[in-house]
C-alpha cells in the first residue's frame, strides 16, 4: 500500500465532501456518563431483515472505545436547526450535552430530541477499513419526526434541502 501526500489526501477529502449525506449523532450513556460522537457516514437500509445501519468511525476516535461497551446506542439523524447540536456534540472540548433535550431508553441509548430519526441499535460487527473501522448496527427501536427536515452536510459546510 503506498502512502499518499498531504495535497493527494487534500484532494480526496474535497472530493469526499462533494457528496451530501445526513448527519448522525451516535450516543449512550456509558458508566452513568452521556458520550457521543457525530458522523456523515452514516448509511440506511443495509438489510431489512434483521434491520441493519451502518457508519465509519475513524481510528483515531477517542470517544468510539467507550461508545462500542455501551449495551444500545442511539442514533439521532439530526434536523434541520440542528447544526449548532453538531458541533456540540462532535466538540473535543465543550460538554457535548449541556443544553441539549435528549430521551434515555432503559439501556441507555441516548436520541437527540427533534431529531429526523431516532434509532435504538446493538452493534452487530466492526470491520478494520483503512483509517476508520466500518461499524454495524441492528435496529431495535425507530422513531420518526414527519414534522421536520433532515440537516444535509456537503462541500465542508451544513445544508437543507430546498424544494
Amino acid at each position: 500500500m503506498t502512502q499518499t501526500t498531504v495535497e493527494e489526501t487534500a484532494a480526496i477529502k474535497a472530493a469526499f465532501a462533494q457528496f451530501p449525506s445526513g448527519v448522525a449523532a451516535f450516543s449512550a450513556m456509558v458508566d452513568f456518563t452521556p458520550e457521543a460522537l457525530v458522523a456523515s457516514s452514516f448509511t440506511v437500509g443495509v438489510s431489512l431483515e434483521p434491520p441493519l445501519v451502518m457508519f465509519a468511525v475513524q481510528n483515531s476516535s477517542t470517544t468510539w472505545p467507550k461508545l462500542r461497551q455501551a449495551q444500545r446506542l442511539g442514533v439521532s439523524v439530526l434536523a434541520e436547526g440542528q447544526e449548532a447540536h453538531a458541533l456540540q456534540l462532535a466538540s473535543k472540548t465543550r460538554d457535548r450535552f449541556a443544553g441539549l433535550d435528549t430521551s434515555v431508553s432503559d439501556s441507555g441509548a441516548v436520541l437527540i430530541d427533534g431529531a429526523v430519526l431516532g434509532f435504538e441499535c446493538e452493534i452487530v460487527s466492526e470491520t478494520p477499513a483503512g483509517d476508520h473501522a466500518i461499524v454495524v448496527l441492528e435496529v431495535k427501536a425507530t422513531t420518526v419526526n414527519v414534522e421536520s427536515k433532515p440537516l444535509i452536510y456537503h462541500g465542508a459546510a451544513f445544508r437543507q434541502l430546498a424544494a
